[in-house]
């Protein structure tokens, strides 16, 4: 599951804001259409490898109707796991799409292991919102094309809090969430709201900076109940927890599940980051890997995709549909001065191995 905020919230205020084991890929085939004009046979097959809540029941089954073509999913579990196989697999290949986040979009794209896109091939650029293209981490879109976005923040259940205790990633800090709270289990979403507390870059690669935050997050460790990435809405949910750190989309799913609960952005702001689709420079089969992305792009599966799990969604008319409950719910799609005082994730080079290292330690401890 991750400054150029203005751009993007001008574009988002303009819609009403605006190594490893794997489990076996899940084959989607969908019955034979009813219609006199049948799907394509024997169209081959597609290996896409994305986060396990993107790929809802029912989403593929229009794109294999219409194009004949199977879709093997995978699950991907982070980014560092991705990229892992990915080298490991060198050029023998296996995933035709993948959904990285943007910053290691720029990453993978400096090492050669990215596709370039053909765009004609893409006709739903068209359809997405232009503030969230031509970005630093891929200029041009060369490698890639956004899907959702994510903004973490502190979440709270609205039967113990208003809201009004959290105006900073600081709040956490305080006694009176002694083992309350929960917080993400990544170490840049973690060692984010060190750095920006302490006022520094959250994407510094300078090790006495990286080393100042972890000495925060120590004072902050006797607060933390749980560190938990997989499906970290259900602490809220059970009511298990009642604060703690969540991305927006984790809390339109609580929502769903009438949990009691709502979010506020720091005025540090989020850290934000952007789930792309790419393919791999070893994929197989490229031309049906661009079928995919402009599937899985447009409009309609856009919409069924915000919906299941309320991620903002780049596709600008899917956004003209989708109910106001989530996109004026500025918890879920965060709001035009929320963005502009927000940064972007970006990638830290070696430096990865630094924020892994203090991060195991932090969570080793207590």
């Amino acid at each position: 599951m991750k400054k150029l905020a203005g751009l993007l919230a001008a574009g988002v205020a303009s819609f009403a804001l605006t190594a490893c084991n794997e489990e076996k890929p899940k084959t989607t085939e969908a019955a034979p259409a009813a219609e006199s004009k049948a799907a394509p046979a024997n169209a081959g097959t597609v290996h896409l490898y994305t986060w396990t809540e993107y790929v809802p029941e029912g989403l593929l089954d229009e794109f294999t109707k219409e194009t004949g073509i199977k879709v093997e999913v995978s699950s991907l579990e982070s980014n560092e796991t991705m990229y892992a196989k990915l080298k490991l697999q060198g050029k023998d290949g296996g995933y035709d799409v993948i959904a990285p986040s943007n910053y290691f979009v720029s990453k993978m794209a400096k090492e050669g292991m990215l596709a370039e896109l053909d765009h004609a091939q893409l006709p739903v650029i068209k359809e997405l919102n232009q503030d969230w293209l031509n970005k630093p981490y891929d200029l041009g879109n060369k490698y890639s094309l956004p899907q959702l976005l994510g903004a973490p923040g502190i979440a709270f259940n609205t039967n113990d809090y208003n809201g009004t205790e959290f105006t900073s990633w600081g709040d956490l800090w305080k006694p009176e969430f002694a083992n309350k709270v929960q917080l993400l289990d990544d170490a840049r979403e973690v060692f984010n709201i060190a750095l920006l507390k302490l006022g520094k870059n959250p994407n510094t690669r300078d090790p006495e900076e990286i080393k100042a935050a972890y000495e925060e997050l120590k004072k902050l460790r006797p607060n933390v109940l749980s560190f938990t990435s997989d499906n970290p809405a259900n602490s809220f949910i059970s009511g298990e927890v009642s604060v703690g750190q969540l991305w927006n989309g984790s809390v339109r799913i609580a929502k769903k599940e009438q949990a009691p609960i709502n979010m506020v952005f720091p005025k540090e702001g989020p850290v934000l980051w952007v789930d792309t689709l790419a393919i791999p420079a070893n994929a197989k089969n490229k031309e049906n890997a661009h079928k995919l992305i402009n599937y899985l792009l447009g409009a309609k599966a856009s919409e069924k995709l915000t919906l299941a799990i309320g991620y903002p969604t780049s596709n600008v008319e899917a956004l003209k549909v989708l109910p106001k409950e989530i996109t004026e719910d500025p918890a879920i799609y965060p709001t035009a001065e929320v963005l502009k005082s927000s940064q972007w994730q970006d990638e830290v080079g070696d430096a990865i191995e630094l924020y892994e290292k203090y991060y195991q330690e932090l969570k080793a401890s207590k």
